[in-house]
């Protein structure tokens, strides 16, 4: 990798990986990798971290991709380069996109917000506070998720969360051996593992088995994890795309991404409750029939909460492919 003129300084490349490596992934996998051209950034997937039975299409690692790279595109931003977005530029269908950073920019104050939230963005899988998210949040979180084409709708009419929470536990059932054995390769792992959900990140078992809940681990590591009470009336929210293919995949990861940092801008944090979403017997049944018709690509629980154990990541070294 050189360091010409016409190249990105060594310096600039770790601060946009780190930025972009920081984004959710489906149980931490981290299915993506990185390579460097000249002024551009090229986001590819690493299918060797697909969850092939939960996810034959590829569908979450793309939304993975996504996430991170919103978060490339924030942090150039952020370092005063623009950068021009190409999704699947070649024929080769794990090129997820190109980033191309061609001139210099003064990053909004808004772009420096969300960029400061990416450290503090986690996953939290802990009970959070019983009290609602204030309209005029969901309503920042709704334009977050129409910024990058997607949209987003909170669910708090009690007879349609009642219904979302059933085909969470439909789900639930429905799963099959292969995907659970799948599931237990990637959670409940060693604290210093820099992939997968340590038994530390996964949060306590809900006392109510009614609660919209994903247990990573169910029936696992029970005397470490313990019970807890959760939030009678959690806040859930549904992301949607207006199509259904790969290029709306990695739309949904960006939408989703930049939900959660601004949700994190406003002290909100969430967690993910996609078993109906990986089920395709109940998949299209998580769209609300009053919202605008959509694909549903991803449902969660939003609310406040303390700051709960954060997941690893791996070195940049490892994400970044040689020349």
């Amino acid at each position: 990798m050189t360091t010409t003129a016409e190249h990105l300084a060594p310096t600039l490349i770790r601060q946009l990986i780190t930025a972009a490596v920081a984004a959710p992934s489906v149980h931490n996998t981290q299915p993506w990798l990185f390579r460097i051209d000249h002024d551009r950034v090229h986001v590819l997937a690493d299918t060797s971290r697909q969850l092939t039975a939960q996810d034959p299409e590829g569908r979450a690692m793309l939304m993975s991709c996504g996430a991170a790279l919103l978060n490339l595109r924030l942090a150039a931003e952020h370092y005063g380069h623009t950068g021009t977005v190409t999704l699947f530029p070649t024929s080769d269908q794990l090129h997820i996109a190109t980033v191309d950073l061609h001139g210099r920019v003064h990053p909004t104050a808004m772009v420096d917000e969300l960029f400061a939230a990416i450290p503090n963005r986690h996953t939290n899988r802990m009970p959070y506070e019983d009290r609602p998210v204030p309209p005029a949040v969901i309503e920042a979180l709704t334009e977050a998720a129409r910024q990058e084409g997607a949209d987003f709708y909170a669910v708090n009419e009690p007879s349609e969360r009642r219904r979302l929470v059933d085909l969470i536990h439909d789900a639930d059932a429905a799963q099959n051996p292969e995907v659970m054995a799948e599931s237990r390769r990637w959670t409940g792992v060693e604290d210093s593992r820099p992939d997968g959900v340590p038994a530390g990140a996964l949060g306590p078992i809900p006392q109510d088995p009614a609660t919209p809940h994903r247990d990573l681990a169910p029936g696992r590591l029970i005397s470490a994890r313990g019970f807890a009470v959760f939030e009678h009336d959690p806040t859930l929210a549904v992301l949607t795309t207006n199509n259904d293919d790969r290029t709306a995949w990695v739309t949904a990861g960006q939408g989703l991404q930049r939900v959660l940092l601004a949700a994190t801008v406003e002290g909100l944090v969430a967690t993910f409750a996609n078993q109906p979403l990986e089920a395709p017997q109940l998949r299209w049944l998580v769209r609300d029939p009053d919202q605008p018709i959509g694909y549903p690509q991803m449902l969660f629980r939003l609310g406040y909460a303390p700051t709960a154990p954060a997941t690893l990541r791996r070195p940049i070294e490892d994400v970044i492919l040689g020349d």
